[in-house]
């Protein structure tokens, strides 16, 4: 299953970057892309808490932009990893300071990752030329290469949909630097129902990404 899905990743890429190539004079810009990601999971509990690790993340691009109007999508097929620290807690006394907390432990996630964002370059006279801010928003899809279980206590989701929000400044048309929000919308973990209980332990992830990218 991993490698139908590492295959699957690839021709997928190689399907969007060789059309892109191919239209490159019509708008179309492709390149490569890599940076670092700040992932939490968040509980649907208020019994777990979770501390930001940092990740990474690397891939190719591609980019179209609608002359004149500047508005345009982007896309990426990208390898992510991402930690999570987690602490369990023990027990839940009236005074909450006097809480009991299992030790710390990571949660560490490998995907194949697929954001496709709307996207508005923002022109500014004299100096779009030389650099150009712009938003971004849309779908992000996460296919989980890692194995399920995780530190015999989680259980991950093999698949994983988010809503991203960006902006970013675009450097004479090559050089892309690019911060985005991904919001989890659907479940990318539930906990062992025997250990922390029925339905207590559900996940969405959360997660910053901060990018550069150069296009061709």
């Amino acid at each position: 299953m991993k490698i139908n899905r590492i295959l699957s990743a690839v021709v997928i890429a190689l399907a969007v970057f060789g059309i892109s190539g191919k239209a490159h004079a019509a708008g179309f810009q492709f390149g490569i892309k890599g940076g670092v990601t700040v992932n939490s999971f968040k509980f649907n509990e208020s019994m777990f808490n979770s501390d930001n690790r940092c990740g990474y993340t690397f891939g190719l691009m591609t980019k179209f932009t609608v002359p004149v109007i500047n508005i345009g999508f982007d896309a990426s097929v990208m390898y992510t990893h991402r930690s999570a620290g987690v602490q369990d807690v023990i027990t839940l006394p009236t005074d909450d300071s006097s809480a009991t907390l299992a030790p710390s432990y990571n949660i560490n996630s490998n995907y194949i990752e697929i954001p496709v964002n709307f996207r508005w370059d923002i022109g500014i006279p004299i100096i779009g030329n030389v650099v150009t801010p712009f938003l971004t928003t849309g779908p992000d899809f996460s296919f989980l290469l890692s194995k399920q279980n995780a530190a015999n206590a989680w259980e991950r989701h093999k698949f994983d949909f988010a809503w991203n929000f960006g902006f970013g400044l675009m450097f004479v048309n090559k050089v892309q630097l690019h911060a985005s929000y991904g919001l989890g919308l659907n479940n990318a973990a539930s906990s062992d129902a025997a250990l922390h209980g029925a339905n207590l332990g559900d996940a969405k992830n959360r997660f910053w990404s901060v990018t550069a990218a150069y296009l061709f």
